[in-house]
């Protein structure tokens, strides 16, 4: 009786994953017209494509821009990231709660400190590697949030209770490991923008941020999670700054989980395999990968997370080792720096770091 029972258990599993599957080549097949008319069949336009990653576009609409080059080396910072030591928080400053902000997964809400500047607090298992993916982005060239880590922090006016997130808060509005991240005043937000269609389609940039996703393990790769800001440019002019917002899934597992392995989790960074196909002409990573079983319970979820797949998969190999050649110009201590930012213990950020630096050079010897 057992055996029938866990038998019929298999094939009710066998059937969700082959119409999960169904469902895929439907979609596939539907949006093959989509598909194709991103693909770039002038070989002279590929090759133009592959060497900006900076689109203009009609006069009054602001240039497209998802990367420049950075000044990886000894002139970037990576214990303070993108916004510098002069934008970090003072964790002994006291911040006046604002609003709760329920997007996401994770607690998250808004405060303001003495002198006026407004931070974004993210409470839970994503605060430490989030702060971390911001810096390893930042110095790869593309563009990431102004993010600090912050073991300890007062919060004056907390609401009675959080919708989410409560048993984080102490009495006193006490909150410890947190990220906070700086609200900017000088950018507008557009809106969000899509892995499959974007006017960096095809170009080594875009390959090397889907490559760049799959080192630190990011496999929460919506397209919700991407942003388009406005930014204004010396001279008074803007620009269209594409953005990957939410980096919190990462340094962890290489897909959903029902455990706190899916985020800052070093056994679990370690053992995932990186590179798992490698052709004449394209890479394949791991990240992102099908998300546990358990959630083929929710099958609108497990269809969404099969469609990101791709997204770490087939890339040229030499887009991946071109993102492998900016990261070795990171010198062990900056490495370092960046997991040390996060609020790692010594023996945590020279295993992140090891793997981190195994990973680029499987890169750079493609």
């Amino acid at each position: 009786m057992a055996c029938r029972q866990q038998r019929s258990k298999a094939s009710l599993l066998f059937r969700l994953i082959r119409f999960g599957g169904a469902l895929t080549l439907a979609a596939g097949i539907l949006g093959s017209r989509t598909l194709f008319s991103e693909r770039v069949t002038d070989p002279s336009k590929a090759m133009a494509q592959s060497r900006t990653a900076f689109v203009a576009h009609p006069i009054n609409e602001a240039p497209a821009v998802l990367w420049r080059p950075s000044s990886a080396g000894e002139r970037q910072d990576l214990f303070y990231g993108p916004g510098g030591a002069a934008h970090q928080p003072d964790s002994h400053d006291t911040f006046t709660f604002v609003q709760e902000d329920l997007s996401g997964s994770h607690p998250k809400f808004e405060v303001r400190d003495s002198h006026g500047v407004g931070w974004k607090v993210k409470l839970g298992t994503e605060a430490r590697p989030e702060t971390v993916a911001t810096r390893l982005v930042w110095a790869a060239g593309y563009w990431a949030d102004e993010d600090y880590f912050v073991d300890e922090m007062h919060v004056d006016g907390m609401p009675a209770r959080l919708h989410r997130g409560q048993r984080l808060v102490d009495a006193g509005g006490i909150v410890r490991n947190v990220r906070l991240k700086r609200i900017s005043d000088h950018r507008k937000d557009l809106g969000q923008w899509a892995w499959r269609r974007n006017p960096f389609s095809g170009t080594r940039e875009l390959n090397g941020l889907r490559v760049l996703m799959a080192i630190i393990n990011n496999w929460d790769v919506k397209d919700v999670n991407n942003a388009i800001y406005e930014m204004p440019r010396d001279g008074g002019a803007s620009e269209r700054v594409f953005e990957v917002k939410d980096l919190g899934s990462s340094f962890g597992s290489s897909g959903l989980e029902r455990t706190d392995h899916a985020n800052g989790d070093l056994s679990a960074y370690r053992r995932t395999p990186f590179i798992t196909r490698v052709t004449a002409e394209t890479v394949s990573f791991r990240t992102p990968r099908l998300p546990d079983w358990i959630v083929i319970a929710n099958v609108p979820q497990f269809y969404k997370r099969l469609g990101l797949r791709w997204i770490g998969k087939d890339i040229p190999r030499s887009d991946a080792r071109w993102m492998g050649q900016l990261l070795s110009r990171l010198s062990r201590d900056q490495v370092r720096d960046a997991f040390r930012a996060a609020g790692y213990a010594p023996d945590e950020v020279e295993g992140f770091a090891a793997v981190l630096e195994s990973r680029i050079r499987q890169l750079t010897a493609l």
